[in-house]
């Protein structure tokens, strides 16, 4: 799966349109809907961020996360979040391939800054395979116990 994917690693004025729209709506349908997390989404934090996007052959958006600059979330590091895919295409090893860019575009935008992210507790050893250490105890976040992780 992860190989027939285009990637595109942009700010939000790469955003068409219609690449945002379908962006938040997977946000949505995950993060809101089928977690069934009340949270505002919608934070003020995208427009200084970038935003990874991987797309199938069809031009649709299969994966998504959002990369903050060190300083912006977390002192001194680097931030991945909203690590997101389209539910259909979980078990084709697309996570992996999402959180590897995600990773590699960090260390390309801000070679010299360690990257975090706030990951949801069940989810610590996938996180873990990639080097990310937890630096905090577990806390809710929206009704889901996270846990924030640190990779140096």
């Amino acid at each position: 799966m992860a190989t027939s994917l285009t990637w595109h690693c942009h700010g939000f004025d790469g955003f068409s349109i219609h690449t945002l729209y379908a962006a938040l709506a997977l946000r949505d349908r995950v993060f809101v809907v089928e977690q069934d997390s009340i949270y505002g989404d919608i934070d003020g934090v995208d427009p200084d961020c970038l935003h990874l996007c991987a797309y199938d052959g069809q031009g649709r958006l299969a994966a998504y996360a959002r990369l903050i600059a060190p300083g912006d979330k977390y002192e001194g590091a680097s931030a991945i979040g909203r690590v997101v895919l389209e539910p259909a295409l979980r078990g084709t090893g697309l996570g992996k391939a999402l959180l590897a860019e995600a990773v590699r575009q960090c260390e390309s935008h801000w070679p010299d800054s360690p990257v975090m992210l706030s990951a949801q507790a069940d989810k610590l050893g996938f996180y873990q395979t990639f080097g990310f250490k937890a630096v905090s105890e577990p806390y809710d976040d929206g009704g889901i116990l996270h846990v924030t992780m640190r990779r140096d």
